[in-house]
């Protein structure tokens, strides 16, 4: 039966291509998601409630909902500064 996924004699390289564009792919997907957050708290009206989650647990927090909509845009920005990076990376080294 044929197998997905590298395999071990597939040689390094590809391995390496593999889990770069897996780590791309899950960088991407993280993007979506911070975006979709920073937006539905950009939306809030002034008066409700904004809930953290602690992590590691199903305790929830009450947050201060401007401090959680500037975490979530630098979280955001950290995210895409490391996708750019990925794709930069990509970019050199198909000049060489």
């Amino acid at each position: 039966m044929p197998s997905r996924g590298s395999r071990l004699e597939d040689g390094p390289g590809l391995f390496s291509a593999d889990h770069s564009t897996l780590h791309k792919e899950d960088l991407s997907s993280k993007i979506k998601e911070q975006k979709i957050v920073v937006d539905e708290l950009s939306n809030l009206k002034k008066n409700r409630k904004v809930y953290r989650q602690q992590q590691n647990s199903n305790i929830f927090f009450l947050a201060d909902r401007t401090e959680m909509l500037s975490e979530s845009k630098n979280i955001l920005d950290e995210l895409k500064k490391e996708y750019q990076e990925i794709e930069n990376s990509e970019k050199t080294k198909i000049k060489k």
